[in-house]
């Protein structure tokens, strides 16, 4: 199984995974942040045409993550799966009802070579869902929006070989910065955000000698910086051996194979 980022952050969010079992390829394309035009290119970029998908997972109704995603599984006859409150929030009546699939939390989702397990998080969306998936030897983590971490969330990543980790903003930055005292009161609540100093916390419950990579995603453009992620990251890996990246909004992350 190998995963990359297309791109992460308030301007977008997608994420690829491929998994294979000899002749067989299976991809999954984790929320549709962007037009339809440049998720495209994006996907061109990480060597994927939109017919090469299996099916597109939706996270939650947020602008950033859903994107073009109804219009994009409509164009290219692709499966749809989000939560139900997630359709609720942003069904389309004309939509093609065979290409909905209502994912539920804890429920096992097969997928080809892929299977999917999403889990509830803590965030201002309508049964926001985020994912582990495994191809029956490893495990990815997807994990990019929430505002606090409960005991739910650290045992669905757990035994993950790689996760993508929400690490949005640093605390000082953001309370010292330029975004109004509401918006600054959302990030910080319990379906905000998560900082880097949570992010850190989170990590540490579901640190074990399998895990080979942490990459930062979300990152605020005003209140983040990737040294500040990395910094808060590596103080809780310490001598673990685990590699940190970091998401970036345009150039995303490279592939990284689970081995």
């Amino acid at each position: 199984m190998r995963f990359c980022s297309l791109g992460s952050g308030s301007g977008g969010n997608a994420t690829l995974v491929e998994a294979s079992q000899g002749i067989t390829r299976t991809r999954l394309l984790v929320d549709a942040g962007f037009s339809q035009r440049e998720l495209v290119r994006r996907l061109a970029r990480a060597g994927c045409a939109p017919e090469e998908l299996d099916a597109i997972f939706i996270t939650h109704e947020h602008g950033d993550h859903i994107g073009c995603a109804l219009g994009f599984a409509a164009r290219h006859r692709l499966p749809l799966i989000m939560s139900r409150g997630t359709w609720r929030a942003v069904g389309d009546a004309g939509f093609d009802p065979a290409l909905l699939c209502i994912a539920q939390c804890g429920e096992a989702l097969p997928l080809g070579d892929l299977e999917l397990r999403p889990f509830g998080v803590p965030h201002d969306a309508n049964e926001p869902l985020q994912l582990s998936l495994n191809d029956g030897a490893r495990r990815l983590g997807v994990v990019t929006d929430l505002g606090c971490a409960p005991a739910a969330v650290a045992a669905a990543l757990a035994g993950c070989q790689a996760l993508l980790l929400e690490c949005n903003h640093d605390e000082e930055l953001l309370r010292n910065g330029p975004y109004h005292a509401a918006l600054k009161k959302r990030i910080l609540g319990s379906h905000g955000h998560l900082s880097n100093a949570a992010a850190a916390g989170l990590l540490a419950r579901c640190l074990h000698p399998g895990l080979a990579l942490v990459a930062a995603a979300h990152l605020s453009e005003h209140n983040n910086r990737p040294e500040l992620a990395r910094a808060a990251l590596s103080e809780t890996l310490d001598s673990s051996g685990a590699e940190i990246r970091i998401a970036h909004p345009t150039e995303g992350l490279d592939w990284w194979t689970l081995i």
